[in-house]
């Protein structure tokens, strides 16, 4: 695997770098960096989006036939890469990177037609609902049902039942949703794949507040909501199909490395200002070095298995299982990552502020800095690292089972 950039690779890298430089708002950096969650705040993502939209580079892992950039996945990476060392937000994940290659994948000509300029231009807002009460890790399970009818109002599916931690339900306009179409002895054969409309009756959004204090994640009752059979993507009985293509791509359809190791390096820049209670600073303690060193080494690793599933996509092989070992160690690293900062600021950075959001001009004062600030919210959000887009025993079960072939 050659790791080195060609000269047209570095002179993409310099484009990318220069329009960083010039486009990311301080505004939309600050903000980024005091966010605790997962996903970003739509007033931030969204600006972002908008910017990159503008540019022509938001819908970069698409293909060009649907309004992307064209880009190989070299250059995907290194647009990722930059973006992750300027210290941009994530993206909205659930429309561009999880719905929308679904769509131009799985849907019909008219799906893609009509949401994937929505999509882009931000019309459209989306979240998943994949987890049910009773069905998470088990997802084959799931029980929220649809039945197709057809009268005189049309062509269409009634949907009954509820999915749970459904993050950002109670700020998006459009849910993909696993239901069930038939209850056939194979549990996984009877699950398709529709797209909602949120906005209409029998739809209802119940918050869910995490240990940090934040709203992002819900439940949603559907009852009675009507879907037309038009918006199911591919056949009746594919949405296991589909779903295993959309979890490939949550998994490992992104660059953890360079992300975790921006956000490591500003808990080692941090340290060197810090008091080790000692008379000197908690940076030139041989302990905290040792650890920091420890994870630094892990990332570098995770960033070479990225670089060959990324030689492997290149040679036009899809991304496999060996997206659940990027998941699985993406996963330990930010909560390791997150807990080292903790433990940095000591009791300064135990604030859990009620407050939303971190940034702007009505944030709430930090006691000590705003990174102490958001060093517990963002410790506390990252435990759902390991369990949501699948558990780390299920990694660990996939990896033993279709990886390593035990």
């Amino acid at each position: 695997m050659d790791i080195d950039l060609s000269p047209a690779e570095t002179a993409f890298r310099d484009e990318v770098r220069a329009f960083l430089e010039h486009n990311l708002p301080e505004r939309i950096r600050t903000g980024a960096a005091a966010s605790p969650t997962v996903f970003v705040e739509p007033d931030i993502g969204e600006s972002w989006n908008a910017v990159l939209n503008r540019q022509g580079w938001l819908a970069y892992q698409w293909p060009q036939a649907h309004g992307g950039t064209g880009w190989t996945p070299v250059e995907r990476y290194i647009f990722e890469k930059e973006c992750a060392l300027a210290g941009a937000p994530n993206l909205t994940v659930l429309g561009l990177k999880l719905v929308a290659p679904v769509i131009y994948s799985f849907g019909s000509d008219a799906q893609k037609a009509y949401y994937l300029p929505r999509i882009l231009s931000g019309e459209d807002y989306w979240c998943q609902g994949f987890s049910e009460p009773g069905s998470g890790s088990d997802l084959a399970s799931l029980q929220c049902r649809a039945v197709r009818v057809s009268d005189s109002a049309g062509d269409r599916y009634i949907v009954n039942g509820s999915k749970i931690w459904t993050t950002h339900a109670h700020l998006a306009n459009r849910m993909f949703c696993l239901v069930r179409t038939d209850n056939g002895e194979r549990k996984q054969r009877g699950i398709s794949f529709l797209l909602i409309d949120l906005k209409q009756p029998g739809i209802s959004i119940r918050p869910i507040l995490t240990l940090a204090g934040d709203h992002e994640v819900n439940q949603v009752f559907l009852a009675d909501v009507e879907v037309a059979a038009s918006d199911l993507v591919g056949a009746e009985g594919d949405g296991w199909r589909i779903a295993k293509f959309l979890l490939e791509n949550e998994r490992g359809g992104s660059c953890h490395a360079p992300k975790l190791g921006y956000d490591l390096d500003q808990v080692i820049a941090d340290a060197a200002d810090q008091p080790d209670g000692r008379g000197g600073k908690l940076a030139d303690q041989p302990q905290w070095r040792r650890r920091i060193a420890a994870i630094h080494l892990r990332v570098q690793a995770l960033e070479m298995i990225e670089l060959k599933i990324l030689a492997d996509i290149a040679k036009g092989r899809p991304a496999g299982p060996e997206t659940s070992l990027i998941k699985l160690l993406a996963s330990n690293l930010r909560q390791d990552i997150d807990l080292a900062a903790v433990d940095l600021f000591g009791a300064v950075g135990l604030q859990l502020e009620e407050a939303r959001p971190l940034y702007g001009e009505n944030a709430p004062l930090p006691i000590h800095s705003r990174a102490a600030q958001v060093a517990t919210p963002r410790y506390l959000n990252s435990r759902a690292w390991t369990i949501f887009g699948g558990t780390n025993e299920i990694q660990s079960n996939i990896i033993a089972k279709t990886v390593l072939g035990l």
